[in-house]
């Protein structure tokens, strides 16, 4: 049954948009079109200065409810009004220059019903160019809690423009305005601190548009540092205090696109590090196991890959399989995996870098 005015609605969609009066149009029609019908629709309208305000003062789907801003407050103060606005049991997040599938809400209110432990719910992704057309590319991303909780040491596993959430969790929680940048991965770690469990869905239920507007890489270095401020948190919870230098090495640790200098040397300190984190864990147990081990084995893979040329590709297999964390490998591995999954890898850490959010 659509939602009324009146009644509550099972799910409040929310999109926070600025200056997208080219695209707000595909993200609003591919929410209208659902399957799942019980919802409402958010937009925040923060301080566009195009035609976006136009566009939506165009719709008369009484589903639809547009907050404008007074000005340009910025993405985490928005995303705030966005969740205070919000009267749903769930609350799904979408992104003004994206599209919805048209069963994503009903498949995430099935798994977050059926699933009472669990507080947020994503997905994977596809992407789309700036005209629409498709790209040959899926985001996909742990899928268990206890995955997505031991990879938030090293980067953002949820797909924010993805996710389904408990609604009063996220109001708790809500967004941090010393943010402006990489809010969501500040966001879904604290969700993690705080005790909630978080799961992605093996479906791509959401298409994410690349274009020229979305990126920018005046605020590269402030999206470093604000990763590097959750960093900070997520080692402190068992006990490893990093300096700056050691935070820039494990900023890098995940991201192929990044290339130290010295790959022998750099190999040694990642190995050292890694295992540091896993006796860490072992004194004060923090993150799961054996999820902490896959993690740390799936970056010890990366970066062993990353030093092939510099190594040569025996050497380099020899320091893989030789290191302790080698043990946090799946037992299939073989090598035409590690070529295919390191490319996806390198493929999305560029991808990640210049995503804001994440």
């Amino acid at each position: 049954m659509p939602a009324t005015a009146q009644a509550r609605p099972k799910v409040t969609v929310f999109i926070p948009v600025h200056n997208r009066e080219l695209y707000i149009r595909v993200a609003v029609n591919s929410i209208l079109a659902q399957t799942f019908e019980d919802f409402e629709l958010v937009v925040v309208d923060d301080g566009s200065t195009d035609r976006t305000a136009e566009v939506l003062a165009g719709y008369a789907d009484p589903r639809l409810r547009v907050l404008h801003n007074p000005t340009n407050l910025g993405i985490p103060a928005s995303r705030n009004r966005g969740l205070e606005a919000a009267r749903g049991e769930y609350i799904a997040l979408l992104d003004s220059d994206d599209h919805a599938y048209p069963d994503r809400l009903a498949r995430q209110v099935k798994y977050l019903d059926a699933n009472p432990g669990i507080t947020q719910v994503g997905s994977w992704c596809s992407f789309m160019d700036s005209e629409g057309r498709m790209l040959d590319k899926v985001r996909r991303q742990p899928l268990r809690p206890d995955d997505i909780h031991a990879h938030l040491l090293f980067h953002c596993p949820v797909i924010n423009r993805t996710v389904m959430a408990r609604t009063a969790a996220l109001q708790e929680i809500g967004y941090d305005t010393d943010f402006p940048r990489c809010q969501d991965y500040d966001m879904h770690s604290r969700l993690v601190v705080a005790g909630h469990s978080l799961a992605n869905l093996p479906d791509i239920l959401v298409c994410g548009r690349e274009h020229p507007g979305r990126f920018t890489g005046q605020t590269s270095d402030l999206g470093r540092d604000r990763k590097i401020a959750v960093y900070r948190r997520m080692l402190a919870r068992i006990d490893i205090e990093a300096n700056d230098e050691e935070l820039g090495r494990h900023h890098a640790l995940p991201r192929p696109a990044e290339k130290p200098v010295g790959a022998e040397e750099y190999l040694e300190w990642a190995e050292a590090w890694l295992w540091r984190i896993k006796q860490a864990n072992r004194t004060r147990p923090v993150y799961p196991e054996p999820s902490l081990s896959r993690a740390l084995g799936a970056v010890w893979t990366l970066n062993c890959w990353r030093a092939r040329r510099a190594l040569g590709r025996r050497k380099m297999l020899a320091r893989l399989g030789g290191s302790p964390l080698a043990r946090g490998i799946p037992g299939n591995f073989n090598i035409r995996f590690l070529v295919a999954a390191t490319t996806q890898s390198a493929r999305r850490a560029r991808v990640d870098e210049r995503a804001p959010g994440d």
